[in-house]
This record gives structure tokens, C-alpha cells and sequence, in this order.
């Protein structure tokens, strides 16, 4: 398999979240990721990192295993 690319968003203060984009060949994945928050309650790019690291490991074993494919052409791609 590819190496998997990961490209992370702005922090979501609403949701207290980031979108992070999977990238592994053809194969592109988006989903928000918790971000993480210090003991004061502001963001943490740092352990944010972190977290999205952990969660590209699953993202790369379901690509892997094929539960995360490549979207279809749609008919305006294939003209």
C-alpha cells in the first residue's frame, strides 16, 4: 500500500474538532478527528498531531483491508 497522507483542517471550536484528509494513492478519505485540549481548555496542535497519527493507523489498516476504497467515477468525471 501507498504511504498515507495526512492533511489536517483548522480546529473547530463548535465542535471542538479538526478535518483531517487521508490521502493513500487514489484513495481519499475525509472525517473529523477529536481535537485535544489542554487542562485549560484550549486547543493542543501538538497532541492533536498525535491523535490524528493514531487514528491514520486505523484509517490505513481499513484501506488495507478494503473497508475504505476509492469513490466511483461519477458520470461527469467518465466524459
Amino acid at each position: 500500500m501507498a504511504d498515507l497522507k495526512t492533511k489536517i483542517g483548522a480546529y473547530d471550536r463548535a465542535t471542538r474538532t479538526v478535518p483531517v484528509t487521508f490521502t493513500s494513492g487514489a484513495i481519499v478519505h475525509d472525517r473529523r478527528v477529536n481535537a485535544v485540549l489542554n487542562d485549560d481548555g484550549r486547543y493542543d496542535q501538538a497532541a492533536t498531531q498525535a491523535r490524528v497519527a493514531q487514528v491514520a493507523l486505523g484509517v490505513a489498516h481499513k484501506i488495507a483491508v478494503g473497508a475504505i476504497a476509492a469513490q466511483p467515477a461519477t458520470p461527469d468525471e467518465d466524459a
